[in-house]
């Protein structure tokens, strides 16, 4: 059971401010990965680009109503969070994929679940910032419930787009075993 005297030194805003700032740093991160892949995907697969891109605008509007909360509650930005974030992305870029000089037809697959993780991550965000708009008259619960339902509706995007992109990726195989893979009985 959890014991609230364990936080003797910390206050609920203070809590809340932590909380915030690693989604701001999540926010930063999906900011940049789905704008990454709305960029490299333009040539190669130009309708997953066009289909991630107003969703890449979105999430950069997601983040940017998240500081306005934090404004509004007085939250301060932890600036090295930010950092790590737009770090994290980055190095995120440098994981083997199978391609030493060209993009890896994995690449697409993993960042749409990436990018699906962190909608999930702003989902729990809104819902928590909701539950808690019931006692506080800085959060406005309308709002709230708005970008909630946007968080859900690029969800079922991502997961239209990820599993387009396993059937694309994994086509060859499409469930039966080529000669290569032999049988699998």
């Amino acid at each position: 059971m959890y014991d609230r005297s364990d936080r003797t030194d910390r206050t609920d805003t203070d809590l809340l401010g932590i909380y915030l700032n690693d989604h701001l740093a999540g926010a930063t991160l999906g900011t940049d990965r789905a704008r990454s892949l709305a960029e490299s995907e333009a040539e190669r697969d130009p309708a997953l680009a066009d289909a991630v891109g107003p969703i890449a605008d979105e999430i950069a509007e997601d983040r940017a109503d998240l500081l306005r909360i934090m404004r509004s509650l007085d939250v301060p930005v932890r600036r090295y969070k930010i950092v790590a974030g737009r770090l994290a992305e980055r190095v995120g870029r440098l994981k083997a994929n199978g391609r030493v000089v060209r993009r890896s037809p994995l690449a697409p697959m993993l960042e749409l679940e990436l990018l699906r993780l962190g909608v999930e991550g702003k989902a729990a965000v809104w819902r928590t910032l909701r539950r808690l708009a019931d006692a506080d008259a800085r959060l406005d619960p309308v709002h709230l419930d708005g970008l909630l339902e946007r968080a859900e509706r690029h969800l079922e995007t991502l997961e239209q787009l990820r599993l387009r992109q396993v059937t694309e990726t994994f086509q060859p195989w499409n469930g039966a075993p080529t000669a290569s893979q032999g049988s699998r009985a």
